[in-house]
């Protein structure tokens, strides 16, 4: 062998061994909790939520037309109504990626309804007596394509009271909503688990939509916020509390299918599943050690909400209507207040968030 060749042997024998040694004493990379806790929560809350959404508006779609053919009476028709409101509540404080984007949310329901503007074009669009299917309705005013439209053909035109002819008249608008939404909460699920979506974005950092981790777990924060807002506006809403304590039954969502504070329960449990997580992988999670006392007193402030909720039986109306329903509500109200500002001001300071302004500044 060439005397070079027998030189340059026992020098890469030395480069090699000290660069296995480098590596060997290199520090693990260091794992990322948040990005751990943005995966956790985009795959395991809030995936399922938006896939139940999905479920429930196919059966919506199917409860159409069966109870227009006269397969299905009103009883299932306004239960599988009833589901997929829930399934929509569920949702709100989930609202991250395309449905929250270009006023979506409308289009699934229009809240809040001051000029009974559904009951109104509701009633147009029948009278007009213009062909209606899901493709026309997509034209169409937000105010006509959702469950809030949906909801006044099943409760208010009182359609087990109509001729036959009434019904039908209405039929063709009631198949073109559940067709409407079924196909807009496949696209929206489509759009959030496709390639580059909001799943993916949540998951893996940096992306278009994310910087890093920290981003993503802010924005969950955000959104949090904004919904837990959101909740005492549709209770202080009606209550009252906006127009000099005058009730105002007609504001609350889903009024006429006396669906609004099992819609709020729904919201503030999906919220909760935000903060929890699943296995511990929630926002609850982020908090360090030093953080304990805040931590139990979120989870203590959530139970009292939904134990306020869960205790009454009686509807929100009815609440409205006796005054022995007023301390009720006050409390209701002031639990939702202690779980949003906890979450605004002590929950976002931990950790180390800005907030900024949030899509109800203003209102």
């Amino acid at each position: 062998m060439p005397p070079h060749k027998l030189l340059l042997r026992p020098k890469l024998l030395f480069t090699t061994l000290a660069a296995l040694a480098l590596g060997a004493c290199s520090p693990p990379q260091a794992k990322d909790p948040q990005a751990d806790t943005s995966a956790a929560i985009a795959n395991q809350v809030i995936l399922p939520t938006y896939s139940r959404w999905v479920e429930a508006d196919r059966q919506l779609a199917i409860s159409a037309l069966a109870f227009c053919a006269g397969t299905a009476d009103l009883t299932t028709a306004r239960a599988d109504f009833l589901h997929a409101q829930k399934a929509w509540a569920a949702l709100q404080p989930l609202l991250i990626g395309p449905l929250a984007e270009g006023n979506r949310a409308w289009s699934v329901q229009f809240w809040p309804d001051k000029k009974n503007l559904v009951g109104r074009q509701v009633e147009a669009l029948i009278s007009a007596g213009q062909p209606i299917d899901a493709q026309s309705l997509t034209t169409a005013s937000v105010v006509v394509q959702g469950l809030s439209a949906y909801e006044y053909i099943l409760f208010d035109s009182k359609p087990e009271l109509a001729d036959a002819t009434r019904k039908a008249s209405y039929c063709p608008l009631l198949v073109a909503i559940g067709e409407r939404q079924k196909h807009l909460a496949e696209a929206i699920l489509a759009g959030w688990t496709g390639t580059d979506g909001v799943l993916a974005q949540m998951s893996k950092f940096p992306n278009q939509r994310y910087a890093d981790s920290h981003e993503a777990i802010a924005e969950v924060l955000r959104v949090q916020v904004t919904a837990l807002d959101t909740l005492k506006k549709k209770l202080g809403t009606p209550m009252g509390r906006q127009s000099k304590g005058v009730p105002q039954p007609y504001q609350a969502e889903a009024w006429r299918s006396q669906s609004s504070l099992k819609s709020l329960q729904a919201s503030l449990l999906a919220a909760q599943s935000v903060w929890l997580g699943v296995d511990g992988k929630g926002l609850r999670g982020l908090l360090p050690a030093d953080q304990k006392a805040l931590a139990e007193k979120i989870d203590s402030a959530y139970a009292a909400a939904l134990h306020a909720l869960d205790a009454n039986s009686r509807s929100l109306t009815a609440l409205l209507e006796d005054p022995a329903g007023k301390p009720v509500l006050d409390d209701i109200y002031a639990r939702l207040d202690g779980v949003h500002r906890l979450h605004q001001n002590e929950l976002a300071k931990a950790l180390n968030i800005q907030l900024g302004f949030n899509a109800n500044d203003g209102d």
